[in-house]
């Protein structure tokens, strides 16, 4: 109890307030870098979602579909900045360390997702029936992991906000980093910007 106490105290402390601003400042820049790749991740996967959300078709192309093709190229081009990444976030504080475990699940889980679709897609198409029908019966699973991941990336913009507010906003904050940078941020990181529609339709089997 007493040590529970004693972190408590610690945790307010001027100097821990301001290691996590400083956090929260850097998860920002890191956030701002990899907004372009986000942008065009999102956008080839809401153009292949269309094709998936409900399963995958009986009939399938004897080529992978282009925008399934494309939603998986793009989502393995996603790198994950330093300060996000898991050897860096270990050392973050306070809502930026938050913020980064939510970026690496988008990454980690559209990259995957879309990689075991196009690979399950190939799969009932090329192979033998006993591979055919497990990429067939699992692919739900992959589609799943995608929805999961943009529904994830889409929580980072009110978490920023508000972990902006509670460390103090513009007044605590001043000029490293200003209430347009923390809105620019939150409109690229929201739901009406990455939430893919509709909400997936498929279940593990189906």
């Amino acid at each position: 109890m007493l040590s529970g106490c004693g972190g408590s105290r610690e945790a307010s402390t001027p100097q821990a307030l301001k290691l996590r601003r400083e956090d929260l400042v850097a998860v920002c820049r890191a956030l701002s870098g990899a907004a372009g790749q986000v942008a065009i991740e999102v956008a080839d996967a809401k153009r292949a979602w269309r094709l998936v959300a409900d399963g995958l078709p009986r009939m399938i192309p004897a080529a992978p579909p282009p925008a399934i093709a494309a939603a998986a190229a793009s989502a393995a081009r996603i790198t994950v900045p330093a300060p996000l990444q898991e050897a860096g976030a270990r050392a973050l504080t306070g809502p930026a360390a938050e913020l980064a475990g939510l970026f690496r699940t988008y990454a980690v889980l559209s990259a995957r997702g879309w990689r075991l679709i196009a690979a399950a897609v190939a799969e009932i198409e090329h192979g033998p029936p006993a591979s055919a029908l497990f990429a067939r019966q699992n692919v739900a699973l992959y589609i799943e992991s995608v929805y999961d991941g943009h529904f994830t990336l889409a929580q980072i913009g009110k978490k920023l906000r508000g972990g902006y507010s509670k460390l103090g906003g513009t007044a605590a904050f001043g000029s490293a980093l200003v209430a347009a940078q923390v809105s620019a941020l939150e409109a690229a990181y929201s739901e009406s910007s990455d939430r893919l529609h509709p909400h997936v339709g498929v279940r593990l089997g189906s």
